[in-house]
């Protein structure tokens, strides 16, 4: 399959919250309160600062499975799961090793650093209109390698990124956890990438809400994988919504997945696919292939390498590693990224 593409997102595990406010403290090793620390829940708008005595209070979603992510320049971050909101939070950060990453100059380059920072916008914040009008406001935090025997570019950055988005009124910091592109021959050109997949954590910030912005946000919202993910838990699947085939018959999805309905999240379960119906021999352990299409308009592929995953509130899932997006819905990345709690009242 060509131009197959992943959002990957860590840490996940199943959570369960019973309360709206999570409160805690926020020390270093030696019980020094720490002022200042920045408290958020991954891709989304909710987040909070420590005060002075480092205490702080913060909302969350029930049943969202979100991870708790607290960040602190000099510290290394945390990255937190399985909440209980009845008790206090009492973290102790660990001071981060001063460790500069060298820089390494190889003669002869086949690329520039231009054509590197090119590819890596189409391919982190994408190639829309909104994706256009988006800035990182760091690049140069930006490291770049590029492995000549295994054909994979990577990207690196010891700070998070800071991307602007005027389209969408967003300021995001994106900490890279991974960014990887394979390619079928030694290239930098598009046509030749076959995979690649970013991931990491994220905090928004609203910084434009007026309702030419508003009316952008819920446009990116339609079609996306958060609208899908959401559809898919709810078993809402329609004509102007999202619709499930194979090359020739629109396909019930009830036949295709079984969907168990537990108390904080959803569990799927991915039925066999019916003999001769993948025909994609480039990717291992394929499950289940399906065309779907949004609106009868936008055509995309979702390909399951699991035999079951967890959808949760947001409409975030378990295994997004190994659920592969191609075609329409795989062209919005982060330049069309919406808060995870967009839309959740």
């Amino acid at each position: 399959m060509k131009n197959i593409y992943v959002f990957l997102s860590f840490f996940f595990t199943v959570a369960i919250f019973s309360q709206n406010i999570l409160k805690g403290k926020i020390s270093s090793k030696d019980n020094t309160p720490l002022e200042g620390v920045n408290i958020y829940f991954d891709g989304t708008t909710i987040s909070t600062i420590s005060d002075a005595g480092g205490n702080f209070t913060i909302q969350y979603e029930p049943n969202a499975n979100s991870i708790l992510v607290i960040s602190f320049m000099g510290y290394q971050t945390e990255y937190l799961t399985g909440l209980d909101a009845s008790k206090a939070l009492n973290v102790a950060m660990t001071v981060s090793r001063n460790e500069l990453k060298e820089v390494v100059i190889t003669k002869n380059e086949l690329f520039t650093r231009d054509q590197k920072l090119k590819l890596f916008r189409e391919y982190f914040l994408g190639k829309t209109n909104n994706a256009k009008t988006a800035v990182i406001k760091n690049e140069d935090d930006l490291r770049f390698k590029y492995d000549k025997e295994k054909l994979i570019f990577t990207a690196s950055s010891d700070k998070p990124l800071v991307i602007v988005n005027a389209s969408l009124g967003y300021k995001i910091d994106f900490e890279l956890v991974a960014f990887e592109i394979a390619f079928t021959k030694l290239s930098i050109n598009s046509k030749d990438v076959i995979k690649n997949f970013y991931g990491g954590v994220s905090r928004f910030e609203e910084i434009d809400n007026s309702a030419e912005i508003l009316e952008r946000r819920e446009k990116a919202y339609q079609g996306s994988q958060i609208q899908f993910f959401r559809n898919f838990a709810n078993n809402d699947w329609g004509a102007k919504k999202f619709l499930l085939f194979n090359d020739e018959d629109n396909l019930d999805p009830a036949k295709r997945f079984k969907i168990i309905k537990e108390d904080d999240f959803v569990k799927v379960e991915i039925l066999p696919q019916p003999k001769g119906e993948i025909t994609n021999e480039n990717l291992k352990d394929i499950v289940a292939a399906y065309n779907i299409t949004f609106n009868k308009t936008e055509g995309s592929k979702i390909t399951f390498q699991t035999d079951s995953f967890y959808i949760y509130k947001y409409g975030n899932n378990s295994n997004i590693e190994s659920i592969l997006f191609s075609g329409k819905i795989s062209e919005k990345k982060v330049g069309d990224m919406l808060p995870l709690n967009y839309g959740i009242k």
